[in-house]
C-alpha cells in the first residue's frame, strides 16, 4: 500500500494562483489613469486654419481702398480754395479798361493758368485787371486789358503767334519776368508772367483771347529815328 507523501502537498500548497493578480498593480492603475493613456495615445496633427473668401478679400481690397482715398483728398485739397493775402497792384494807364472789349474778355478768364490760381486784389483795384499766383504766393501772373500801345512796339518788333494771337515781349530782366502784349485786337492786352511760368498761362490766355475777341490788323508805331 502506497503512502501519501506530506511534502507533495505541502509544495502544493505553495505554489501561487496562475489566474490570480497582483492587487497592487490593479490598485496602481486604477489610482493613475493617465500611465495608461500615456502609452495608448497618439499626437495629432495640428489643425490648419481655414479663412473664408470673404474674409481675404477684403484684406486685399482694404490697401487699395486706402491709396484712392488718398489719391481723391490730394484733389480735393488741390481745388480748394487757396487762403492768400489779397494782392496789391499799381495802376497804369488804361483808357480802353471800360470799353467792351475788356468788358467781354475779363468774366471769360480762366480761374486757373496751370498751377497758378486766381487772386483777390485790394481795393481800390486797378480796371480791367486779373491776377494769379502760385499755392504758395510768389510774384503773380497779371493781365492788364485796355491799354495804350507800348512804346517799344514799332514796325521792327518781332512777334509771335500763339493759338492764333500775335503777341510781342517785353523783357524785364531786373525783375525776371516777361510781358507780353497782344497787339491784334480792339484793344491791347498786356500779360506779365515770371520766369518759371511754362507755356500754359500765355497759351490758356491766347485761346480764352481767340474765343472772344475777333482779330485786327496790327498798328505797329514808327521806327524810332
Amino acid at each position: 500500500m502506497a503512502a501519501t507523501s506530506p511534502n507533495r502537498d505541502s509544495a502544493e500548497d505553495k505554489q501561487p494562483a496562475a489566474t490570480g493578480s497582483d492587487p497592487d498593480a490593479r490598485d496602481s492603475e486604477s489610482t493613475n489613469p493617465s500611465a495608461r493613456n500615456t502609452i495608448d495615445a497618439s499626437p495629432a496633427a495640428a489643425p490648419t486654419r481655414q479663412y473664408s473668401p470673404a474674409l481675404i478679400a477684403t484684406a486685399v481690397a482694404l490697401p487699395v481702398i486706402l491709396v484712392v482715398a488718398v489719391l481723391v483728398a490730394a484733389v480735393l485739397a488741390r481745388r480748394a480754395p487757396v487762403d492768400r493775402e489779397p494782392l496789391v497792384l499799381g495802376p497804369v494807364p488804361a483808357p480802353a479798361a471800360p470799353g467792351p472789349a475788356c468788358t467781354a474778355l475779363l468774366p471769360a478768364l480762366p480761374a486757373d493758368l496751370g498751377e497758378f490760381t486766381k487772386s483777390t486784389l485790394v481795393e481800390p483795384a486797378p480796371p480791367a485787371t486779373r491776377a494769379w499766383q502760385r499755392a504758395d504766393g510768389g510774384d503773380p501772373i497779371v493781365l492788364r486789358c485796355g491799354l495804350d500801345r507800348p512804346l517799344e512796339f514799332n514796325r521792327a518788333a518781332p512777334l509771335q503767334i500763339v493759338n492764333g494771337v500775335q503777341w510781342f515781349e517785353v523783357r524785364d530782366h531786373a525783375a525776371k519776368a516777361s510781358t507780353w502784349f497782344a497787339v491784334d485786337r480792339e484793344t491791347y492786352l498786356a500779360l506779365t508772367v515770371p520766369d518759371g511760368s511754362g507755356p500754359t498761362p500765355l497759351q490758356e490766355v491766347s485761346d480764352t483771347i481767340t474765343a472772344t475777341l475777333p482779330a485786327q490788323p496790327i498798328d505797329p508805331g514808327p521806327l524810332p529815328n
